[in-house]
């Protein structure tokens, strides 16, 4: 493909998102952080709706709530093009109720649980393109 038919294919993709050029060889990975991880902050954003359902909010309210805080911080990610610890940094407030929910995350191994799914997630997209 020539840089002229790249930027052709790049255009179509960007009209309706964004795109990256990568090497074929992190095909697997992308998979794993991009196509599959949807389904993985759908569990998370779940998580979260059915602890406000437990706590008193409507079901319905809850998801607005969870779909608002998931977007805002996807922009304050895509827009400030700080880390993602820094953001977490900012919302933790010394002695506050975030710091005390992180904690908790991290006590049951929110982030490692991520890990190891994603890392499953690559290998299998692995194994099956060697079938």
């Amino acid at each position: 493909m020539n840089d002229d038919d790249l930027k052709i294919v790049k255009d179509i993709f960007n009209s309706f998102g964004k795109s990256e050029v990568i090497d074929e060889s992190l095909m697997d990975c992308v998979i794993g952080v991009s196509g599959s991880s949807p389904a993985y902050v759908f569990m998370f954003m779940e998580a979260m709706a059915d602890a406000a359902v437990q706590t008193g909010m409507k079901r319905d309210m809850a998801y607005k709530f969870v779909a608002q805080s998931v977007l805002g911080a996807s922009k304050m990610l895509m827009e400030t093009h700080k880390h993602p610890g820094e953001l977490k940094d900012m919302v933790c407030s010394p002695a506050g109720t975030t710091i005390k929910a992180v904690e908790v995350l991290e006590k049951y191994g929110l982030r490692n649980a991520v890990i190891q799914a994603q890392l499953a997630c690559v290998e299998k997209s692995r194994e099956m393109s060697e079938k």
